[in-house]
C-alpha cells in the first residue's frame, strides 16, 4: 500500500484522462524583415512544457513557406487533384526562384546544447538531447532564415491586391502533441493545429511599412502609425514592433506602406483595428467597421465572450483566413462580399481560436460551426429573419448526394471523418466541411430542440475555451444540457455517408392510420404535422429509441412511441376528433434534411 501511494505522487499523470491536458508553449522571437528583397531573418526561444503523461524523445517544427516550390507537396496535390483550387493550380510549379518560398534552420540548441534535426519539407524533426519527462520544461533556441514566396495560397508577398506582405503560418510552428500523439501534418494548403501558449514578438521592418496583426503592440509611442501618438522619434530606417499576444496558438501580421489604420471599440471594450490600402471602396471599408462591430456583439451574446481585448480585420492573403486575434481577407470585392467574409472569419476567433478543434482532422466543427452562427449573424445584423436561415447549407448537401446519384462509379461523397487533406475533391470538402457541418448544427436544434442548442454553443464555449474539444466533446455537452443520448447522430452524421430518407406510406381514412417507412439507413427522430380541412393542425413527434427520450416542446404535441431503429416501418393512428385530414407532413421545419422530400408530403384527394 506504502508503494502505491508513492507511486501516485511520483506519475500523478499517468492517471489522467486522454483529454485531461494540453501542451504549453512561450515563444520569443526577433525578426529582420528585408522589404527589398522579401527576405527575413530570425531568433526563436520556445519554453516547452510537457504537460503530458508520456516521455518526449522527438519533436516537429512545421516549415510551412517550404511548401512554395515546384515540386512540393503542395504543387503536386494541386496538379494532380481533380478540381485544382483556382488559387493555386500549376502557379506553384511555374514559380521563380526569386519567388520561391524558403524556411531553413541554421541552428537547434536545446538548453544550450545542439540538437541533431532533419528537415522534410514542410516539417523539421528534432531528436532531443535529454528526454522531456512529464510536468518538466526544456528551452529549444533556433536561428532560421526565409525567403516570402509569391501570394499564392494565405501567405506571401504582393498579393492579387498589392499588400506587400500577408505573413500567416511564416515562422517554425512547434507542431502539437496530444492523447493523439503528435500532428506532423505535410503543409499542403489546409493544416491549422497548434500549442497553446504565449507569443512575445519583435518585428524590424522598413519604417514606412505599417504592420498589423496577432497581439497588442507594446511601444506605441516608437510606432504610431495610428496606434497613437509617435512621441519617440529616430533617425533609423526601420522600426521595431513589438508585440505580445497571451493564449494563443498561432502568430500572424501583415504589413503595406500604404495600409489605412482605423480604430473602432465595442461596447464589451474591445478594440477593433481596420488595416486597408487607398485602393478599396473606402466607404465599403467605413461601413463595415460599424457592422462589424454589431457582428462583435451578436457573437458575443450567442457564444461568449470575446477574450482578447483587441482583433484586427486587415486586408491581405488570397480571400478570407482566420488567425489568432485577427484575419486576413481581400478588401476589393462587393459590401456584400466584404461583409459575408469579415462575419465569417470573425466567427472563427470563437470556432477555432477559442475553441481550437483540430481542423486537419475535424474541419466540420470550426467551418461548420462557423457558418452555421455567421448564417445568424447575418440576419441579425441585416435585421432579416426568416424561418430557415440555413437553407443554402442545406441545399449544399442536398448536391453532393445528387452529384454521387448521378456518378456512382466516381468516389464523391466521402464521411466526414476523412482527413481535410484526403478529400478526393476540393468541392466535396468544402461541401462537408462548411455545409455539412452547419447542417450538424442546424439539425441537432431539431433533434434537442432550439433553446437546447443555444444552451449546447455556449455550454460548449465555456467547458472548452482554450481547449483542443473533439467530436465526443462537443455530443457529451448537448448530450448533458438535453438529457438525450446522441452517439448514433454523431456516429451517422459524421463517420459515415449514411442518409436519411422517409415517405409517408398511406393514410386510411376509415382507420386514421398512418403508415411511415424509412428507405434510408440514418434513423432519426420524427415530426409530422396533420392538417385538417377547418384550418386547424396537430404536430406528432416519434422519437428513435437510441435516444433514450424526447425533445421537450413548449406547446401541445402528440408524443408517441419511440421507433425502433431496427425496424424500417412505423404505424400509428390519428386521434379520433371526428375532423378530415387534408394532408400529412414530415418535417415542416425543412430542418430534417432529408434526402427526397417529394415523399414528406401526402395531400389527400376528394
Amino acid at each position: 500500500m506504502k508503494f502505491f501511494f508513492t507511486f501516485l505522487l511520483c506519475f500523478p499523470l499517468v492517471l489522467f484522462s486522454q483529454n485531461n491536458w494540453q501542451q504549453h508553449v512561450e515563444y520569443f522571437m526577433d525578426i529582420h524583415m528585408d522589404v527589398s528583397n522579401y527576405t527575413f531573418s530570425g531568433k526563436q526561444k520556445i519554453l516547452y512544457t510537457n504537460n503530458s503523461p508520456d516521455t518526449i524523445s522527438k519533436v516537429y517544427y512545421h516549415l510551412f513557406f517550404n511548401a512554395f516550390r515546384p515540386g512540393s507537396q503542395m504543387d503536386v496535390r494541386s496538379r494532380t487533384i481533380q478540381d485544382p483550387d483556382r488559387r493555386v493550380g500549376s502557379r506553384i510549379f511555374g514559380l521563380e526562384k526569386k519567388d520561391f518560398g524558403a524556411l531553413s534552420v541554421s541552428s537547434l540548441e536545446q538548453d544550450g546544447k545542439e540538437t541533431n534535426y532533419s528537415e522534410s519539407e514542410t516539417l523539421l524533426v528534432v531528436r532531443l538531447n535529454k528526454p522531456l519527462f512529464p510536468g518538466k520544461k526544456t528551452e529549444l533556441e533556433m536561428v532560421f532564415n526565409g525567403q516570402v514566396p509569391l501570394q499564392i495560397r494565405r501567405s506571401g508577398k504582393l498579393n492579387k491586391e498589392g499588400v506587400r506582405l500577408t505573413m500567416t503560418q511564416w515562422f517554425p510552428k512547434l507542431a502539437e502533441y496530444d492523447f493523439e500523439g503528435w500532428h506532423p501534418n505535410p503543409y499542403i494548403g489546409r493544416e491549422f493545429h497548434g500549442v497553446w501558449g504565449n507569443y512575445t514578438v519583435n518585428i524590424t521592418i522598413d519604417k514606412n511599412y505599417v504592420v498589423g496583426g496577432t497581439g497588442y503592440l507594446q511601444n506605441p509611442k516608437e510606432i504610431g502609425h495610428g496606434y497613437g501618438a509617435k512621441t519617440k522619434n529616430t533617425d533609423k530606417s526601420t522600426l521595431t514592433w513589438k508585440f505580445y499576444a497571451p493564449n494563443v496558438h498561432d502568430f500572424a501580421w501583415a504589413a503595406d506602406p500604404d495600409y489605412i489604420h482605423d480604430t473602432k471599440t465595442s461596447k464589451s471594450g474591445v478594440d477593433l483595428h481596420f488595416f486597408y490600402k487607398p485602393t478599396v471602396n473606402i466607404d465599403d471599408w467605413k461601413k463595415l467597421q460599424e457592422d462589424t462591430l454589431k457582428l462583435l456583439d451578436f457573437f458575443e451574446s450567442n457564444i461568449g465572450p470575446y477574450p482578447w481585448k483587441q482583433y484586427s480585420v486587415i486586408q491581405g492573403g488570397d480571400g478570407g483566413m482566420e488567425y489568432a486575434m485577427c484575419t486576413m481577407i481581400t478588401g476589393e470585392r462587393s459590401y456584400e462580399s466584404l461583409f459575408g467574409v469579415t462575419a465569417h472569419e470573425l466567427a472563427h476567433a470563437w470556432f477555432q481560436h477559442v475553441l481550437a478543434n483540430n481542423e486537419a482532422k475535424h474541419p466540420w466543427m470550426d467551418e461548420g460551426f462557423t457558418e452555421y452562427i455567421t448564417s445568424l449573424a447575418e440576419e441579425f445584423v441585416y435585421d432579416k429573419a426568416s424561418s430557415f436561415p440555413h437553407k443554402s447549407s442545406y441545399e449544399s448537401y442536398y448536391m453532393i448526394n445528387n452529384l454521387q446519384k448521378e456518378n456512382p462509379g466516381l468516389e464523391i461523397d466521402q464521411p466526414q471523418s476523412v482527413h481535410s487533406d484526403r478529400w478526393n475533391y476540393n468541392f466535396t470538402y468544402g461541401a462537408n466541411a462548411y455545409s455539412k457541418g452547419s447542417v450538424f448544427l442546424s439539425q441537432l436544434g431539431y433533434i434537442i430542440g432550439k433553446e437546447n442548442l443555444k444552451k449546447t454553443i455556449k455550454r460548449y464555449y465555456n467547458d472548452f475555451k482554450f481547449k483542443h474539444p473533439t467530436p465526443n466533446d462537443f455530443k457529451r455537452v448537448a448530450e448533458k444540457v438535453s438529457d438525450l443520448e446522441l452517439e448514433w447522430y454523431l456516429n451517422d452524421w459524421t463517420r459515415t455517408t449514411n442518409k436519411i430518407d422517409y415517405e409517408i406510406v398511406s393514410f386510411n381514412s376509415l382507420t386514421r392510420g398512418v403508415s411511415l417507412k424509412r428507405l434510408e439507413k440514418m434513423p432519426m427522430p420524427i415530426e409530422l404535422m396533420v392538417s385538417y380541412e377547418d384550418g386547424s393542425k396537430e404536430l406528432y413527434y416519434l422519437p428513435i429509441d437510441l435516444m433514450f427520450g424526447s425533445k421537450k416542446f413548449n406547446n401541445d404535441v402528440i408524443v408517441l412511441k419511440p421507433w425502433k431503429w431496427v425496424s424500417s416501418e412505423y404505424s400509428f393512428f390519428i386521434n379520433d376528433n371526428n375532423k378530415k385530414v387534408i394532408q400529412l407532413e414530415i418535417d415542416p421545419s425543412k430542418r430534417l434534411a432529408d434526402i427526397n422530400q417529394n415523399n414528406n408530403i401526402l395531400i389527400l384527394s376528394e
